[in-house]
């Protein structure tokens, strides 16, 4: 599809989607992909409609963009295949034109994670921990590629003192289950027909992505840039439980973030909150609580930009890190990633990111290129 050298692979079908033939990857006009650290990431893709005969069009004919098709789309950059979602078409928009060939389809979906979350179950989970409890919903979904990755929980509640109950979809489920836990829990693409299904700790120890340059002569591979640093982000809850014997209010010292510091200033928080809901608590509970509201806080130092892809070289993934140089000793060094959209078309691939963390000043004077 792209004369930039790179060259964009889409699979569409039922379960094992396959290639998709000639006249649909003819028709593409765009593809936009939004892959993010806090929800489900998504696809757009506008094709070119023609009515290939009097009755239909070709491409509402074929029934390859139908929902609830599964999509793969990835791609060829630097002769590495990178998949950028694994996804299910959910609906599609047709605005038809008078002029030949100026008709168009606009396919929209969300990623694989969406088949978990469109049946209500109740369900009992006796004798369960929560990490057990999770491999188990997740083996529902092994048709799909799904492959769990999970941290294992300690606490196995016995059926006569407490029975996890699951009142809804089984994405809401663990996804409370991870929350409660102080967890986070996502679904990613990891190769063609295969996505890590990730509940545990948010970690940034992952293979450093290349850095985020600009002002830097032959370097630059930032288009534009834009940075906000904001004090009112940050939030610092307070917890308190209630001893059962006692009724005395104890308050409970809020954790380590979860993330490892990435500046030499970290922004004071100058806004206090109170979690709800946690008086009843024992103490872990309350300070996973108190983890998951202060994971939930804005970070102070926010970051928009789109690059290059062909000049950065690789496919910046969200939920991971990346250096920043070239913009001064305030606001250069490591960002954590909170969200990439990818945009390609004939003859551009572009990709416009946002990043945050909790300050200013780089740790370190160098950065990981």
């Amino acid at each position: 599809m792209l004369d930039t050298g790179v060259q964009m692979q889409l699979l569409i079908g039922p379960t094992l989607p396959a290639p998709a033939p000639f006249d649909v990857m003819d028709a593409i006009t765009s593809v936009e992909v939004t892959n993010t650290d806090s929800g489900r990431d998504g696809f757009q893709m506008s094709f070119t409609l023609a009515k290939d005969s009097l009755v239909d069009y070709g491409l509402l004919q074929n029934n390859y963009l139908e929902p609830p098709n599964r999509v793969i789309i990835a791609v060829l950059l630097n002769l590495r295949p990178q998949v950028l979602i694994d996804g299910i078409i959910t609906n599609h928009q047709i605005v038809p034109s008078n002029l030949p060939r100026e008709s168009t389809l606009v396919v929209t979906g969300e990623d694989i994670s969406l088949k978990m979350d469109l049946e209500d179950r109740n369900e009992t989970y006796p004798n369960q921990s929560d990490s057990a409890i999770v491999q188990t919903i997740l083996g529902r979904y092994a048709t799909y590629g799904l492959v769990p990755e999970i941290k294992s929980t300690e606490d196995t509640p016995q059926e006569n003192q407490r029975v996890p109950t699951q009142q809804g979809t089984d994405l809401a489920f663990i996804t409370e289950l991870a929350r409660r836990n102080g967890f986070v829990f996502y679904v990613e693409p990891k190769t063609f027909f295969s996505n890590t299904a990730f509940w545990g700790v948010q970690s940034s120890a992952r293979p450093p992505q290349p850095a985020l340059s600009m002002n830097m002569g032959p370097e630059t591979n930032v288009e534009s840039l834009n940075v906000g640093f904001n004090v009112l982000g940050p939030a610092t809850p307070e917890v308190t439980i209630v001893e059962p014997n006692s009724r005395v209010a104890i308050p409970i010292p809020v954790p380590n973030a979860l993330r490892p510091p990435m500046t030499r200033q970290p922004t004071v928080s100058l806004r206090r909150t109170l979690p709800r809901n946690t008086a009843n608590l024992d103490a872990t509970q309350a300070a996973l609580g108190a983890l998951a509201a202060a994971s939930q806080s804005a970070d102070a130092v926010t970051v928009s930009g789109e690059l290059s892809a062909i000049r950065y070289g690789a496919v910046l993934r969200a939920r991971r890190t990346v250096d920043l140089r070239g913009v001064g000793a305030s606001y250069s060094g490591q960002y954590y990633v909170k969200q990439v959209t990818h945009r390609l078309q004939r003859g551009e691939y572009k990709q416009s990111f946002s990043l945050s963390r909790e300050g200013r000043g780089a740790l370190s004077p160098m950065v990981i290129t």
